[in-house]
């Protein structure tokens, strides 16, 4: 295999199932691989909601602090080289092909899932790599997720919300408990949301992890329309409003400051407000023009997502009609999204995602799913594409398009707005 897409299409092919939780493999392979330490600190983020923006946060400001540092997330949204980065740069073809040479050689007869695999290959370039710094979003769950392999020196967690529960649990406390998972003892775990599930504040305890939670901890206030502050006993810094749009990043920027705090290395007060005003992350409201139409493209696909969506659209509202893009996978409450939605919605343009594999549908499926919703009676169209240049169409002076429901859905869009 000579080529980064020769190499994804085969490591796709190394385990019988997309999802296989559990570390034994994970760690099996990693002891032979043998990377060495990955960094001086780690910091791992999970939650819910918000980890990409929160691990954005942490990393453009710890590289305005002069750190050098490396980010692994996922889903990628156009291509896998955004998965890995280096000093603000996506890792390259040949780097990811010489990790990946290195994971099977270390791998022998080891299955692997597609994500225990690139996770193992973004440690092993992490370890070459010298870094101050690296950053882990975690997959899914936490406790038995991939990245659970590392132990953090600061455990993240953003939110806990319903979202997977066929593998995390019924309700927000089992789920919590698997997010949780993250935490090492007497380490500091830095919670995003104000009242976090009994069960993370009981591991906690459990294992003497410090907890660090927001508006107990923690502390952030508007000051203004262009300003904000971050405070906690004995320290208080000043800052820009950050690029990214919705309420919620002001959370995801405040939570990303008390993980970087909780390193308990200096961190200046210049360089936490140049990377708060400098972080940016594809598909979180996305902002692109047609026509003077503004269009909005965001991944969020669960409820709590969507109420955050709600929620900006009503901050932000405009003197036309705001026209909805909708596609989710088939695993997804897409009833329980479009119900958080459909009071700031006018007109709904459903879409349907049967190329994204077992987890897709396709629009008369989806459609079916949203029978007692507003968004129901949306008109249907076969592919992303063909519901936004509807909406498109549609659109007219003092309007504005909004599309979402899945990293898949996002980008299409965006490959779409991206090519006129």
């Amino acid at each position: 295999m000579q080529t980064l897409a020769e190499w994804l299409a085969y490591i796709e092919r190394q385990h019988a199932r997309p999802i296989d939780m559990g570390l034994e493999r994970v760690r099996a392979v990693l002891a032979r691989l043998k990377p060495g330490p990955i960094a001086k600190a780690v910091v791992t983020v999970g939650g819910t909601n918000g980890k990409g923006s929160t691990v954005a946060f942490v990393e453009a400001i710890a590289r305005a602090a002069g750190w050098r540092v490396g980010a692994y997330t996922s889903p990628h949204l156009l291509r896998y080289n955004e998965r890995v980065r280096i000093d603000g740069e996506e890792i390259d073809d040949a780097a990811l092909v010489g990790a990946f040479a290195a994971v099977e050689a270390a791998r022998a007869d080891t299955p692997l899932t597609y994500f225990e695999f690139g996770t193992l290959a973004a440690l092993w370039l992490f370890a070459r790599a010298k870094l101050d710094l690296a950053i882990l979003e975690v997959g899914l769950g936490g406790r038995l997720d991939a990245t659970n392999v590392v132990d953090a020196d600061v455990a993240v967690i953003t939110t806990v919300d319903l979202d997977h529960q066929d593998w995390l649990g019924a309700d927000r406390e089992a789920i919590g408990f698997e997010k949780a998972g993250i935490a090492r003892p007497w380490k500091p775990l830095v919670l995003g949301e104000d009242d976090p599930p009994a069960s993370v504040l009981r591991h906690a305890y459990a294992i003497g992890a410090r907890a660090i939670r927001a508006r107990c901890d923690f502390f952030f206030e508007p000051l203004g329309a262009d300003a904000w502050r971050w405070r906690e006993v004995g320290f208080r810094v000043d800052l820009p409003m950050p690029q990214l749009a919705a309420p919620v990043q002001m959370r995801n920027a405040a939570t990303a400051i008390a993980a970087l705090r909780a390193l308990a290395r200096p961190l200046k007060r210049e360089a936490v407000a140049q990377g708060v005003a400098q972080a940016r992350i594809a598909g979180r409201l996305q902002r692109f023009e047609h026509d003077g139409v503004p269009v909005y493209v965001d991944v969020g696909h669960n409820p709590q997502a969507a109420r955050a969506l709600a929620q900006w659209l009503r901050a932000n509202p405009v003197a036309g009609a705001t026209h909805a893009v909708f596609a989710a996978l088939g695993d997804k409450d897409a009833a329980g999204v479009a119900r958080a939605l459909e009071q700031a919605v006018t007109h709904w343009h459903l879409a349907g995602l049967a190329e994204a594999g077992p987890r897709g549908l396709d629009v008369e499926a989806f459609a079916a799913r949203l029978a007692d919703t507003r968004a129901g009676a949306g008109t249907r169209h076969a592919t992303v594409d063909e519901a936004l240049r509807a909406a498109l169409a549609q659109a007219r002076a003092g309007d504005r398009v909004l599309v979402f429901g899945s990293f898949h859905t996002a980008a299409q869009a965006v490959r779409t707005l991206s090519s006129g």
